[in-house]
C-alpha cells in the first residue's frame, strides 16, 4: 500500500502594503447587502420595534434598539432587519 500525500496548503495571495486588506463590493462584508431606506409607519417602543415600508411599499418589522427617538414618518437605514441610522421626518 502506498501512502497518500496530503495536498499542499494554498498560498495566500500576494498583497502590497498600500492595498486594503479587505476587497469586497460596497455593502455588508458578511452578506453583501446594503442598508435600505425605510419609512416608519408605527412604533412599538415597549418592544423596540417599528413597522416600516420600503420604496415598493413592502412592510417589514424593524428592530430600532440602536437608534434614538423613532417616530412615524422618519426614514431609517435598515440592514438585516435592524435600523442603523435615523433621518428625521
Amino acid at each position: 500500500m502506498t501512502p497518500r500525500s496530503e495536498p499542499a496548503p494554498a498560498a495566500a495571495p500576494e498583497r502590497r502594503e498600500h492595498e486594503p486588506g479587505c476587497e469586497h463590493e460596497p455593502g455588508c462584508i458578511t452578506c453583501g447587502d446594503v442598508a435600505r431606506p425605510m419609512r416608519v409607519l408605527e412604533v412599538d417602543e415597549a418592544h423596540g420595534l417599528a413597522v416600516c415600508v420600503d420604496e415598493r411599499e413592502r412592510r417589514e418589522i424593524v428592530d430600532i434598539g440602536v437608534v434614538e427617538a423613532v417616530a412615524p414618518g422618519d426614514t431609517l437605514l435598515v440592514h438585516a432587519g435592524a435600523a442603523l441610522h435615523r433621518e428625521p421626518a
